[in-house]
């Protein structure tokens, strides 16, 4: 039986709550929730030392005062560039030194993992064969090399998150899946998939709970969105796009319960856009999608359906 724990990424914090105090106590005692994703754009590696530290104690503090789990660590915004694909040699290791530190801070903060995307292609390296081998190659002996790491600092696992075109990796269930063994092939930790039921953009592959029934086994953490078919709009789970949206609790929580891991955590990965319409949606959206789920996974561990 699957036991689940609700929680949420951090990315709707990012310059509105950087203060860990701020998000916390809004994560706790207005969304109801105990366990957060956070991302790199709130504590970022490639800051200097002295500055990561103290701000990794501030972390640390919040956390505690509120009672909050730090699940794991990811990439956000700020870094969503081509990391362990990049086509220059220094930048390649430039990055492979951010996720050293990435998972440093992740054990600091007692998390369970850190992870990203697999990485990005240029779409001169995406368009030749040879040069799409050989960073692919490189990127996954990079990944073995960073579980093994990751195994001497005391993580559970690494992950990466399939993502939605062919220069992002795992963009079709058959690629995903394949990337995933080859990963796997030899390493210190697993390295899992992260799923997002909004990543489901190959013209063939629109439906998100075909993504869930086939990669369910190898996925220990779920990102939730309310979307349309063929997007990844990440709206909040509030009554205007529930009744336009194709993500369904009650659907989502039984394919997992069936076809997932023993522990599968779900985190509302849920933005808005800087417009001035939205900046007083952003809590009452956090906090709406968070009771809707409620309705459905009243406490975490086993669902009843």
């Amino acid at each position: 039986m699957t036991r689940f724990t609700l929680g949420t990424n951090l990315c709707f914090a990012i310059n509105r709550f950087p203060e860990p105090d701020a998000w916390a106590q809004l994560v706790r005692e207005q969304m109801g929730l105990t366990s957060v994703q956070l991302v790199s754009d709130l504590l970022h590696p490639f800051w200097p030392d002295e500055v990561l530290q103290r701000q990794t104690e501030a972390v640390r503090r919040a956390t505690e005062r509120y009672g909050i789990e730090v699940h794991s660590l990811m990439t956000g915004t700020f870094s969503r560039t081509n990391h362990l694909l990049y086509p220059q040699d220094e930048l390649r290791e430039l990055w492979f030194g951010f996720f050293k530190r990435f998972v440093d801070l992740g054990v600091a903060l007692g998390a369970h993992s850190v992870g990203s995307h697999f990485g990005i292609l240029s779409v001169r390296d995406v368009s030749d064969p040879d040069r799409y081998r050989a960073r692919v190659d490189e990127a996954v002996r990079l990944w073995q090399e960073l579980s093994f790491y990751a195994r001497e600092r005391g993580l559970a696992y690494l992950y990466y998150e399939p993502m939605s075109v062919p220069r992002e990796m795992g963009y079709t269930i058959s690629q995903a899946r394949s990337l995933y063994e080859r990963v796997n092939a030899r390493v210190g930790v697993p390295v899992y998939l992260c799923l997002d039921v909004g990543h489901a953009a190959h013209p063939l592959e629109r439906d998100p709970y075909e993504w869930l029934a086939e990669l369910a086994p190898y996925a220990p953490i779920v990102h939730l969105q309310q979307t349309e078919a063929g997007y990844s709009r990440h709206w909040p789970f509030v009554d205007e796009y529930n009744t336009r949206g194709i993500v369904d609790a009650r659907r989502v929580l039984d394919i997992l319960s069936a076809r997932g891991r023993e522990d599968v955590w779900l985190g509302f990965e849920v933005m808005h856009r800087e417009r001035y319409e939205q900046e007083s949606e952003v809590i009452p959206d956090q906090v709406a999608s968070a009771r809707y789920w409620r309705r459905y996974l009243p406490e975490d561990g086993v669902w009843h359906p």
